[in-house]
């Protein structure tokens, strides 16, 4: 069932409430990475067109202690909104309270008012984190309508997420309509040939993602450190590689499954230690018993670009080596090229270390679609319910 957009809302004169994801990196009170609010600007400006008066809610990182709250709060994020959007932004710094319900009832359409961090009410028994019901139907009597636009949280069940959603009509916002359209479509009914690229150092983070592209793709192509538990499944010579030895049994059992279907890296980059400062060398087949694999070869990289021409939607999630140290980038860079290369096809960058890469490497902007959540793309492509989407209303 389609899932209601902000587009589909009327929001005129209305009290907009939002669910934004305003996690953004900081030090020393100050953000050092202000991408996520950037995201966010779309549907901001989308809600203050139409005349709406906005109520944004957000979390920032985790609160356990009364001393987290100083260097956890969402001031400077509102002060950064405020010179983005080029107009103010009234940040109220509670999360409930006389203070904040005057704020709302003197704004005007096309006003900002920015909540303090949502988590702040975690102190008191986990009310955000545990979705409080009070809590939940407490902030949805602030507004008259929702807009959920905060991916990166919806594979939780929060009282900014779930628990307002359940009090009033809910929207997609621009950034999470976009994740149901390229990664919910590519999971539920993608164009065809499909191929999808996973890596990352362990299966056992992607075991699910794993099982369900092998029903969905048309070809799984394995890089990363998880490859030397497939290695070890076939019983070849992986030498010092990471490898899972309770997940091998786990692995000839996806093998057997999945037949021609699961693409192994045919040649490796090795080196006797985890260090760029050593020489590397490049193995076809098995690794050297002195030597371990931290990214796919040269022959590999030929080997999945074969695979995926003619590919109408790519998904890639996780690096194929350790891409943080050059000797063992260029598995990366060379599926980041390829798939950027490719013509007509739908590319997604579920999350995570791939969407660092490819911002890195300066690809960004010839994917797709890069999706915003890292734990939250994971469960959408392991084809999992997650429950923030799950509250937003059917179209």
């Amino acid at each position: 069932m389609a899932k209601k957009a902000v587009t589909d809302m009327d929001l005129k004169g209305k009290v907009v409430l939002e669910r934004a994801d305003f996690n953004v990196p900081m030090k020393d009170g100050k953000i050092t990475n202000d991408n996520r609010i950037q995201a966010a600007l779309p549907t901001i400006n989308y809600i203050l067109e139409q005349g709406g008066k906005l109520v944004l809610f957000s979390h920032l990182g985790k609160i356990k202690t009364e001393e987290d709250k100083a260097d956890k709060t969402l001031k400077p994020v509102a002060e950064r909104l405020s010179e983005l959007l080029g107009k103010d932004v009234t940040f109220v710094p509670v999360t409930r309270g006389q203070e904040l319900e005057d704020a709302i009832a003197a704004m005007q359409s096309g006003d900002v008012l920015m909540v303090e961090n949502t988590r702040f009410e975690d102190l008191d028994g986990k009310k955000e984190s545990k979705n409080d019901p009070e809590l939940g139907k407490y902030w949805a009597s602030l507004g008259d309508v929702f807009v959920n636009d905060a991916f990166g949280t919806a594979h939780r069940s929060h009282a900014s997420n779930v628990g307002i959603a359940s009090h009033l009509e809910t929207a997609a916002g621009y950034l999470m309509d976009n994740e149901i359209k390229f990664i919910g479509g590519a999971v539920d009914n993608p164009k065809r040939p499909f191929v999808a690229i996973l890596g990352g150092a362990k299966v056992s983070d992607k075991i699910g993602v794993i099982e369900n592209l092998l029903e969905k793709a048309d070809k799984v192509l394995i890089g990363g450190g998880m490859a030397y538990t497939f290695y070890a499944a076939q019983g070849i010579q992986i030498g010092k590689s990471l490898v899972e030895d309770d997940k091998i049994e786990l692995a000839k059992e996806l093998l057997a499954k999945a037949g021609d279907k699961l693409v192994l890296p045919i040649d490796n980059v090795t080196a006797k230690e985890f260090s760029n400062d050593v020489p590397t060398e490049v193995h076809e087949g098995p690794v050297p018993e002195d030597q371990m694999g931290l990214d796919i070869g040269p022959k590999t990289i030929e080997l999945f670009k074969e695979a995926l021409e003619g590919a109408q939607t790519v998904v890639w999630n996780g690096p194929m080596g350790v891409f943080e140290m050059s000797n063992f980038a260029e598995g990366t860079i060379g599926v980041c090229k390829a798939l950027a290369e490719l013509e007509d096809a739908i590319t997604i960058i579920g999350g995570g270390d791939s969407a660092a890469a490819a911002q890195q490497l300066g690809y960004a902007d010839q994917f797709t679609h890069i999706s915003t959540g890292g734990g939250a793309s994971l469960e959408y492509l392991e084809g999992k319910e997650l429950p923030g989407l799950a509250a937003i209303s059917d179209k």
